[in-house]
């Protein structure tokens, strides 16, 4: 199954201002920490000169990866026609086999987030309701065997539980 490069504009927008702050803002602050502590001398028992450069491979890296990150994502919209099915970017409620609730946006794998109940287009979850309208039964096969939902809302702005 390919992995899909979708984001949504404000995933994109995220990651966006992480790269601009870590090279405009975060990496010159590190760059003169480390000249700074290079001027104190013997190198090889700095603390702040080492710390500093791995500090700055830790964020060279970073930037390498969301520049090349970047290039490759697809801004996805919501469209108008996508409104009454379940599609990238929708707030979808869900009602489990015991009756209890549960709300998630479908969103792209670099924006994915638990907390926030955000789940990524490549999740199982997120397959088995792509497509699949309201009052729609859905199955998800996990690892602990078949799970089933009812879908009672879908929307392409916040939902609340």
């Amino acid at each position: 199954m390919q992995k899909a490069n979708y984001i949504t504009r404000e995933g994109y927008l995220a990651l966006d201002r992480e790269l601009k702050y870590l090279w405009k803002e975060e990496r010159p602050k590190v760059t003169q920490a480390v000249s700074d502590a290079a001027a104190l001398g013997d190198r090889s028992e700095n603390a702040e000169y080492i710390y500093g450069k791995r500090r700055l491979r830790e964020i060279d890296r970073r930037v390498r990866f969301l520049t090349k990150r970047l290039e490759s994502l697809t801004i996805i919209d919501p469209d108008p026609r996508q409104e009454g099915k379940v599609f990238f970017g929708a707030w979808i409620k869900l009602e489990d086999e015991n009756g209890n609730l549960h709300v998630y946006r479908i969103v792209g794998a670099d924006e994915f987030n638990p907390k926030k109940n955000w789940i990524s287009i490549n999740s199982p979850v997120a397959r088995a309701l792509i497509g699949h309208k309201v009052d729609d039964e859905i199955t998800v096969i996990t690892p602990n065997g078949k799970m089933f939902y009812y879908i009672v809302e879908i929307s392409y702005t916040k939902l609340e539980v």
